[in-house]
């Protein structure tokens, strides 16, 4: 809502009675917030809205359990519709007193209404209006702090239609495009070895010979190696920091990972394109070809092929899914948003937090229950 319009001043039946997936509103305060919209991308799921809807969540963006962010108060103003009318504010304070039950009070730490800031077109450093690939460059040393203040809405990239068309995809294509491949080369690995030919050399005097048998060992280690891909990938070259005089490196960085953290719920990029993908997974099938034995390499590689397949579905699930509290995927989304709203620099691992333990780079579990 503009500053130049007055804004629309609702009762407080009229917004308790907005208390559904088709129509949910909260108060903070007095300030009415239409957060419908984003029912499916809360990331700790939309039942822990709807709880509340209706309601006052002043308690629940300050904490305890957990303090909301200022990017998360800066995303929640874009669904901001109006005020609470004075003549039913005084009613606010048995609002504040329902909400401070145990039942509700024990919440986890991804309770909230939303994590994105508004985009103000006269105040923003880029036009919106033109592609951004082309613009982003020209932010300097104010293009960091930029791109980690998210938006909820999309993001074009280029102005030709093909090009912008290459950037985006579905997440169904990921599994649909490589996961036929994992299995012909899993059974073609298997036949492979079962040959019994292939032997893997330790010294040019001692080699053992690999049975059909430890297919699935060398499978799950290529899954595993991949998990350090992964990590290393995120950490050192999407989270690469720029320098502010370099113009190309500045794009190169915004189209490879920071249109994703600008727009974390762009749901057209979360996955990465299978045709931008393929020279990256031919590169590293001839790598291991040229390391490993015919049968072992490809074991290795059709492994860590499926585990990129996995890696790929956990992010956009950590982005659009709502695990269910205490479950493995709802610890690993309380990570995934901790990384994107509060530590960029830190919390690299997707699929696991594994390798961010000896690299020293772990989001302290300490930062899910900051209190005022």
């Amino acid at each position: 809502m503009s500053p130049s319009v007055s804004p629309r001043f609702f009762s407080e039946k009229e917004v308790a009675r907005h208390c559904t997936k088709d129509s949910c509103w909260v108060l903070l305060g007095t300030r009415v917030y239409d957060v419908t919209g984003f029912l499916r991308m809360h990331p700790g799921g939309e039942a822990l809205i709807l709880r509340r809807s209706g309601t006052d969540i002043s308690h629940e963006m300050d904490g305890p359990p957990h303090r909301h962010s200022e990017n998360a108060r800066r995303w929640m103003e874009q669904y901001y519709i109006g005020e609470l009318d004075r003549d039913s504010a005084t009613e606010q304070q048995t609002l504040r007193e329902r909400r401070k039950t145990p039942e509700h009070t024990q919440e986890e730490e991804l309770s909230g209404a939303s994590l994105c800031s508004k985009v103000d077109p006269e105040k923003d450093l880029v036009d919106w209006e033109k592609p951004l690939a082309w613009q982003v460059g020209h932010l300097g040393e104010k293009y960091d702090t930029w791109v980690h203040q998210p938006v909820d809405r999309p993001i074009r990239l280029f102005q030709s239609p093909l090009m912008e068309a290459s950037t985006k995809t579905s997440w169904y294509m990921v599994p649909m495009v490589w996961m036929p491949l994992v299995f012909y080369l899993s059974w073609s690995c298997y036949t492979t070895l079962a040959q019994g030919k292939t032997r893997v050399f330790l010294t040019k005097e001692y080699s053992f010979l690999v049975n059909k048998f430890m297919f699935p060992f060398f499978f799950a280690l290529g899954m595993f190696l991949w998990s350090f891909i992964e990590y290393c990938i995120h950490r050192f070259l999407f989270h690469m920091r720029p320098p502010a005089h370099n113009y190309y490196l500045i794009t190169l960085h915004f189209l490879l990972h920071g249109q994703h953290h600008k727009s974390p719920f762009d749901g057209s990029r979360l996955v990465f394109p299978p045709g931008l993908a393929s020279p990256v997974v031919g590169g590293f099938y001839l790598l291991i070809g040229k390391i490993f034995p015919e049968g072992v390499g490809l074991s290795l590689f059709v492994g860590g092929l499926c585990g990129y397949v996995v890696y790929d579905m956990i992010h956009y699930y950590l982005h659009y899914g709502s695990p269910q509290k205490g479950s493995y995927m709802y610890g690993l989304k309380a990570y995934h948003v901790k990384h994107h709203f509060e530590h960029q620099r830190a919390g690299f691992g997707i699929t696991t937090t594994f390798w961010d333990h000896p690299f020293n780079t772990l989001i302290p579990d300490e930062t899910f229950e900051k209190s005022q």
